[in-house]
């Protein structure tokens, strides 16, 4: 994706890692002659043929936002050294994250907000890096945005539970270090930056609004994984937590913003990411914004 200006805002994507799945990987319930037939819009960004058949490109990667001297990542990958044994392609990596963000101007000390989707491992992987065996800050003078909801779901997990190594590596420290804002959705940085409660993936996932200069932006986290789920919003995914309540708040936004000027910047959608919900006669699909 391009920098993109909306008013105000400066928008650039920081990818830490693109890697192709297999339909059945991401999806627990799709139509595969469905989502075939869905290729010629998807293609080429979105889907893409391999010798195992058709794979979807899942982009990791991070919104840096910068307006009015402030800079705001939104999303924090997977991390480096990160003990992530079930997925192999998350697991011990060393991927040069920071590099690139200091090659977009940035040091980690300039970044003043980080604001987490939801706290999923692959949402929250560079909040922290490996410092002399310790699990630090990477990003010391900002204050990290996590939904209260969100926080006091996996504050319950236990150890040996499903998240509870990405919480001890990524999120805990923050919270010991007093760099955290548990936050309601009433939460909002400045005139522009605003929450918007989108529950379902997980119980306190929350999109954030962006509002400057005419412009709409919803960073849609991970209430959106695909863009084929704008046209097949009943497609439920293996990520979510409330697969009813997950397939209800989609069903909502796209109605929303069908065919509206609202533009969509999702956490996994590749290529040039920034595109708005149109109808194509009579079928919703995702089209990149020009100059994405």
């Amino acid at each position: 994706m391009k920098p993109q200006q909306f008013g105000d805002y400066t928008v650039r994507k920081l990818v830490e890692v693109v890697e192709p799945f297999k339909p059945e990987f991401a999806f627990k319930e799709f139509d595969a002659a469905g989502l075939a037939g869905h290729a010629d819009w998807l293609a080429p960004h979105f889907i893409a043929n391999s010798t195992e058949g058709l794979v979807l490109p899942f982009s990791f990667h991070t919104y840096v936002v910068q307006a009015q001297g402030k800079t705001i990542l939104i999303d924090t990958c997977i991390g480096n050294h990160k003990d992530r044994a079930a997925l192999p392609f998350w697991h011990m990596q060393n991927r040069p994250y920071l590099d690139n963000l200091y090659a977009m101007g940035i040091a980690p000390e300039d970044v003043d907000y980080v604001m987490c989707t939801h706290l999923h491992a692959d949402h929250v992987g560079w909040n922290t890096k490996l410092e002399n065996g310790q699990w630090v800050p990477t990003f010391p003078n900002a204050r990290y945005i996590f939904s209260k909801d969100d926080y006091d779901h996996y504050n319950n997990v236990k150890p040996g539970e499903f998240g509870y190594t990405s919480l001890a590596d990524s999120v805990f420290p923050i919270v010991e270090a007093g760099l955290a804002e548990i936050v309601t959705m009433d939460y909002a940085i400045g005139d522009g930056l605003s929450l918007v409660p989108t529950p379902g993936h997980t119980p306190g996932h929350y999109c954030v609004h962006l509002q400057s200069g005419g412009h709409e932006v919803f960073f849609t986290g991970d209430m959106l994984h695909h863009p084929v789920l704008i046209a097949e919003p009943q497609w439920q995914t293996n990520f979510c937590l409330d697969h009813a309540q997950s397939t209800a708040t989609r069903r909502a936004f796209i109605a929303e913003h069908a065919g509206g000027a609202a533009i969509v910047l999702a956490a996994h959608f590749a290529g040039p990411t920034a595109g708005r919900i149109v109808d194509a006669g009579g079928q919703l699909r995702f089209a990149v914004l020009e100059g994405a």
